[in-house]
């Protein structure tokens, strides 16, 4: 019977295929009737902005043009046609999803696909067919200005994470665009700078959540970065877009510049670029429009080479706006704020609980102060880069006023002044981080008379923003004072910090007994930190990036190589990027890759792999029991990393290779089964051009951080 039934499988599999690339031919040779009737003039009009965020179409063939908007953060506010200026639509409300970090910190694929639906939905009902979205760059720095949009700093995480919200998006007919390809890691410089990183750290750390969300999500777009790479603008860079992306991944779509990243006709047209994108006119004047027809003419570019990007182009136009049953969608609907409240309440990481002061006890606790800027502060728009119109958005105050308003008396204090403007010069910011012993007295004041503190600090939209990196780790606007202020005033404080990106909480950590760390949280933020203050909701985020305990802990700050000398910068460091650089060179952290605490605790045991010796070809079944030995349910976060031992060449301490998150009943023992590919314990071989996987024994750990491991087992491979 059964071989029956797996008969009937391979069958349906076998016609499904078959169908699939019947109508894959089929739509190509339509493709081809396409351009043959089309001039070189409109060929290249659809190889160029026409607007803002569009490319032109072909109306007399009945092509329409090509409407891009801004992610990550949902979709973009409508702007004037030609320029930066609001439309002044009254219908353009949408969903403010939360930040890149944060769908990061829940460790959980199902979230970053509910973004990606969200996404696409929304950009239906704005008639948007590419989202420029999302954006995982590896957090190298934690100073980055974009590290609030991006990931984390582990290739796996991101690239689990990338092909879900590309599933996403493109799920609801809209084409994501995954960026920025590639290395996108700094904002000091970053339309100059020259990257010299080494095909090695290319492929293990930086390459590999693109190639997922290439292979895995059949992302329809991608954008290259602003940057060089050893030499050669991102946007005309021949071993990214034609010998990796095009010819090795396969990839069927359009590689799209950064608005205003080309930088010459003929280099560009000929490794790859298939659109230039850009900020201001006269078009017909750019790189790939006048200039193009040009060296077309004069044979610098071959016509053939202007039909291949009309040709992928067009496929993506097919495969969204001209789809068939193309989706209407639906925007900041009550369903979306659902989404973004569920991302949110995954995401929020419990740093510190050591007087289990939370869950606060909602029959003891009547009073509480809420002290901070960041407790009444939005964060759907600020700063440089993509904003979000949204319909509501709920900041902390509102949501503990929500959830505990009825049972406790809630007074607010501001505590300080957020006096920074991401567009504001050096002189103009000055003073921001200087505290306002005014509104810290008040503070203190409210704090002495109240059962719980509760103090919202961090940082926002503005300071952290693309276009500028920060200086330093330390907290802003004199937070540490205020912090310090109010703990003496009422030891029973809550410190909440609202941010994407690291900052030095050492102070706070040696001080204070309960932190918790949520983010640019989106629209249901507020809902969702009350309800984890309030127990409704388990706190089962972890961390996506290291928190140093000194920026000169950092790799990149270590080997002075940020921001770069005369516009280049060396990754010196190599593969040892985040926790394994940390983990190599035996650095404790502040805190580590991984780490969140919960309401409850968990119990490993019984690591097994299914076999003790493998080949490259194989697939390594690994289980594990994890027990909630606590008395309330609650979702762990199971790591799996893996270590070879006595490596014949240099390898980062462990790497992560599986995670699964998963709920737990108080009591209850879950047993935990992940599979890798033997193939995924593969280092890149620079002299040899290829991957190698290292014949010996290797070490499997099962943990719930990059510093805590909780089970160890051991298993051989075979050449």
């Amino acid at each position: 019977m059964k071989y029956a039934i797996a008969g009937v499988i391979i069958l349906f599999l076998f016609v499904n295929a078959s169908a699939q690339n019947n109508t894959e031919a089929a739509l190509q040779v339509k493709i081809s009737g396409i351009i043959k009737k089309m001039t070189l003039e409109e060929k290249v009009a659809m190889l160029h902005g026409s607007a803002t965020f569009y490319s032109a179409g072909v109306p007399r063939l009945g092509i329409p043009e090509v409407s891009y908007d801004d992610g990550p953060l949902g979709v973009r506010r409508e702007e004037e046609r030609f320029g930066w200026n609001s439309a002044n639509w009254t219908t353009d409300s949408a969903t403010f999803l939360p930040n890149g970090s944060a769908i990061a910190a829940t460790w959980n694929p199902e979230m970053a696909h509910k973004y990606g639906v969200v996404m696409g939905e929304e950009a239906n009902a704005r008639n948007k067919i590419v989202m420029l979205a999302p954006a995982f760059n590896i957090c190298r720095i934690p100073l980055c200005g974009r590290t609030y949009e991006y990931y984390s700093e582990d290739p796996y995480l991101n690239g689990q994470l990338a092909i879900q919200a590309v599933k996403g998006i493109q799920s609801q007919h809209v084409a994501a665009c995954i960026k920025h390809f590639a290395a996108n890691n700094q904002e000091v410089n970053r339309g100059v700078i020259n990257e010299i990183i080494d095909e090695r750290a290319l492929r293990e750390i930086y390459l590999p959540a693109f190639k997922a969300a290439i292979e895995q999500g059949d992302a329809y777009t991608i954008m290259s970065a602003y940057n060089k790479i050893n030499g050669y603008w991102c946007s005309e860079n021949d071993f990214l877009l034609d010998k990796v992306l095009k010819t090795e991944w396969g990839f069927k779509g359009i590689v799209i510049s950064d608005w205003g990243g080309t930088h010459h006709t003929v280099a560009a047209a000929n490794v790859g670029l298939d659109v230039e994108m850009g900020s201001n006119g006269p078009y017909d004047q750019w790189y790939f429009a006048k200039p193009l027809i040009a060296a077309v003419k004069a044979g610098q570019v071959s016509e053939k080479t202007i039909d291949e990007k009309v040709r992928r182009i067009l496929w993506v136009i097919y495969h969204t706006s001209m789809s068939a049953d193309h989706l209407k969608g639906s925007i900041a609907t009550p369903e979306h704020g659902k989404a973004a409240y569920d991302i949110a309440s995954e995401s929020i990481v419990l740093l510190k609980n050591d007087d289990h002061l939370l869950p606060l006890n909602t029959d003891k606790v009547k009073s509480i102060a809420v002290i901070g800027d960041n407790a009444t502060r939005t964060f759907a728009t600020g700063g440089f880069g993509a904003s979000v119109k949204v319909k509501y958005e709920v900041n902390a105050l509102a949501g503990i006023r929500s959830r505990f308003g009825k049972t406790a008396d809630i007074k607010f204090a501001q505590g300080y002044k957020a006096n920074y403007l991401a567009s504001n010069t050096a002189e103009q910011n000055a003073g921001y981080d200087k505290p306002d012993m005014a509104l810290i007295n008040e503070a203190v004041g409210l704090a002495k008379t109240t059962d719980v503190a509760i103090v919202c600090i961090g940082s926002n939209r503005e300071y952290e923003s693309e276009n500028h990196d920060r200086k330093n780790l330390e907290l802003p606007f004199g937070e540490q004072a205020l912090v310090n202020a109010v703990t003496a005033a009422n030891p029973k404080t809550i410190i909440v910090i609202m941010a994407g990106a690291p900052y030095d909480l050492n102070e706070i950590k040696k001080t204070n007994s309960t932190i918790v760390w949520s983010w640019f949280n989106g629209t249901e933020a507020g809902n969702a930190l009350a309800d984890v203050l309030k127990g409704a909701v388990n706190p089962s985020g972890k961390m996506p990036f290291t928190f140093p305990v000194s920026m000169n802990d950092s790799p990149a700050i270590a080997l002075n190589t940020y921001p770069g000398k005369d516009t280049t910068t060396t990754y010196k460091e190599g593969i040892l990027v985040g926790y394994r650089w940390y983990d190599t060179k035996k650095i404790d952290p502040l805190y580590c890759f991984g780490y969140g605490l919960s309401y409850t605790n968990f119990t490993y045991t019984g690591l097994l792999t299914d076999k003790k010796d493998y080949t490259p070809a194989d697939k390594i079944a690994v289980s594990v029991k994890v027990k909630n030995s606590g008395s309330v349910a609650g979702k762990e976060i199971v790591q799996i990393y893996v270590s070879k031992v006595n490596s014949a060449v240099s390898r980062a301490d462990k790497e992560l290779k599986a995670f699964r998150k998963i709920m737990i009943a108080p009591g209850k023992t879950i047993p935990v089964i992940m599979n890798i590919n033997v193939s995924d314990l593969a280092y890149f071989d620079d002299m040899l051009g290829k991957w190698v996987v290292e014949p010996g024994e290797y070490k499997l750990m099962a943990a719930s951080s990059s510093k805590d491991i909780r089970q160890i087992a051991a298993f051989n491979v075979s050449k």
